[in-house]
């Protein structure tokens, strides 16, 4: 079983006096990045939510937003009442002294000058923060699963074309020795052709045949492909975040069957490469989103 990187969740966590709606969202990424957007009062628990989420989600693009609808907000202001007389103190005499008239609104004056109200962040409940974290766990159990069944999708995708790029080697020996027959045929032809003018060493023609030939070979590369296939699979179904893994791999299989494709020297051999590497380019673009 494999998991994707793309994944949503979403929570909702009911207080007495407002409501916390929890959004976890999930893109691919090469590493795990976390991206946060929740309000002050939960800002001091942002690390436990970031190892929350790491110890859920491994990898990935991550953003966790909370939504509050509160009855009562968690700011509140309040009138800094010594500033405020301290004001007056200062201004009443000034207005005496002036011959302002006594029924100057003085708090109107005073009320826009610095410091004269002060906002105060409210302390988190620590039994509210116990129902968020029900909340948080309840996401990441909806991202997981969402992330489950999208990998069923991109299994059964990568399968099918492994198993594709699997029946095309499989369609490589019956060209294999008609393909040899035909080079040792041009080969001949050409040598026919130096004959009707020079002397051609025949023994050492043959050394030369036989280096040609072997260079040609291509029982390694099938062989390597196949043991690449094979693991891949091992690896695909072995229940971990393989992700970076299955990279390795088909990294291997495209060399093997550029190689293939390198020695071919055949058309119709060289058409069943392509067809290859159409098959591992897809699964490549599958592997991206893999975990």
């Amino acid at each position: 079983m494999i998991f994707s990187m793309t994944g949503y969740g979403k929570a909702v966590c009911e207080l007495p006096q407002k409501k916390v709606n929890i959004e976890i969202r999930s893109l691919n990424s090469k590493q795990l990045d976390i991206n946060t957007r929740i309000p002050g009062l939960y800002r001091e628990k942002e690390i436990e939510i970031r190892n929350r989420i790491s110890n859920r989600l491994f990898r990935g693009k991550v953003d966790i937003s909370f939504f509050v609808e509160a009855e009562v907000p968690d700011k509140v202001t309040k009138i800094n009442t010594g500033i405020i007389e301290s004001y007056y103190g200062q201004l009443k005499p000034v207005a005496e002294k002036l011959n302002i008239e006594q029924n100057v609104d003085f708090l109107r004056i005073i009320m826009p000058l610095p410091d004269t109200t002060k906002t105060e962040q409210t302390e988190l409940d620590e039994k509210e923060w116990a129902e968020l974290v029900k909340a948080i766990d309840k996401a990441l159990d909806d991202i997981v699963e969402f992330r489950r069944q999208e990998g069923e999708s991109l299994l059964k995708e990568i399968i099918q074309r492994i198993e594709n790029i699997s029946s095309l080697l499989k369609e490589v020996e019956p060209l294999e020795k008609g393909r040899i027959e035909k080079i040792k045929e041009r080969v001949k032809d050409g040598l026919q052709f130096l004959n009707d003018k020079t002397n051609v060493d025949e023994n050492r023609f043959e050394q030369e045949l036989i280096y040609y030939l072997e260079k040609l070979d291509i029982t390694e590369e099938k062989v390597r492909l196949a043991n690449h296939l094979d693991y891949f699979m091992e690896t695909l179904v072995s229940g971990k975040p393989v992700g970076k893994k299955l990279g390795f791999i088909t990294q291997e299989i495209g060399r093997e069957i550029n190689t293939l494709g390198s020695k071919a020297n055949d058309a119709a051999l060289q058409r069943i490469v392509i067809r290859m590497k159409d098959e591992l380019e897809k699964i490549k673009e599958q592997i991206l989103n893999v975990l």
